[in-house]
């Protein structure tokens, strides 16, 4: 039996600035994005159990395209599985926005379709019910 709580989404997004840039080419860590997905997984445990949560352990982190300083990114976490104290979670980070510096100092575009950056699955632990 599911719970009905799976398939909960939370979506946030959020402009890294150049302060972030870490590597030649503006690149952003994927330490970065793993942070972001953090936020979503709170955010998810705070609307389906009403507690931030504790992050467990990542698993699969796939790193598929960079993420720049100057992006938009969308970071969405979706409830998998909701155990007695833990919750599954599958992320995915979008570029939806990319600055073109090649353009002008302050060029950036909406992009016709996000670019999926990185992927991760996740499991978060929150209290006990009634604890």
């Amino acid at each position: 039996m599911s719970d009905p709580r799976e398939g909960l989404t939370v979506t946030h997004r959020r402009y890294i600035p150049y302060s972030h840039a870490h590597y030649a080419g503006d690149l952003v860590d994927g330490a970065y994005v793993l942070g972001l997905f953090g936020d979503v997984a709170t955010e998810l445990c705070v609307r389906t159990d009403g507690d931030e949560g504790l992050f467990a352990s990542y698993s699969d982190v796939q790193f598929r395209a960079p993420v720049r300083a100057g992006d938009v990114l969308e970071t969405t976490a979706v409830l998998a599985r909701a155990g007695t104290r833990s919750r599954a979670m599958d992320f995915e980070a979008r570029v939806v926005c990319r600055g073109r510096p090649d353009k002008g100092e302050s060029a950036a575009e909406a992009l016709p379709e996000p670019i999926v950056a990185v992927t991760a699955t996740g499991t978060v632990v929150v209290p006990a019910p009634g604890g």
